[in-house]
């Protein structure tokens, strides 16, 4: 079963959450509910609100729960964070980096334009992305439409790098 399943039985059925949800951590996790909810900061109470029909999810505890459960079911093989950026900036970026003592690989995601980086940063959470590393110009629009971390790149030093070449040139 996979997040998008979980998803799917939110709106298919009244309760298709909750057992998707259940099978999710007991089934395909092997853990406890317990468990579950010491790794996600959903506290228990909660979370057997949710699991027995007494009280539906609001927006900020579904994204917790995707989020976390994201993280458990993605193997360390398949991790990655998404970067998209134009192809210049992509070529000195490296492979992979190292999170939890586990490797987790860079995916590239070339863009030229702001819309194709919307459209790629929904690309890469459906492809499974851990987060996204985006330009601060889409930041806050793809961190309202996606589950997953966003972290905008701050480029402090290219900047003041370009400017330098413009003095220099002058």
């Amino acid at each position: 079963m996979t997040v998008d399943d979980l998803v799917a039985g939110m709106l298919r059925e009244e309760g298709g959450f909750q057992k998707a949800l259940r099978s999710m951590i007991t089934e395909d996790l092997g853990m406890t509910t317990n468990e579950f909810c010491e790794y996600s900061g959903i506290s228990k109470s909660t979370m057997y609100k949710i699991l027995e029909e007494k009280r539906e999810p609001n927006l900020r505890t579904v994204r917790s729960i995707i989020k976390a459960l994201r993280m458990l079911s993605s193997a360390s093989d398949d991790s990655f964070i998404a970067v998209i950026a134009s192809y210049t900036v992509l070529e000195s970026i490296p492979d992979a980096v190292e999170l939890d003592g586990r490797k987790v690989s860079i995916r590239e995601y070339p863009v030229s334009t702001v819309e194709d980086a919307i459209i790629a940063a929904v690309r890469a959470e459906r492809d499974g992305a851990l987060g996204v590393v985006c330009a601060p110009i889409v930041a806050p629009t793809v961190e309202k439409i996606l589950s997953v971390p966003v972290s905008p790149v701050i480029p402090t030093s290219s900047i003041m790098t370009a400017v330098d070449r413009i003095k220099d040139s002058l």
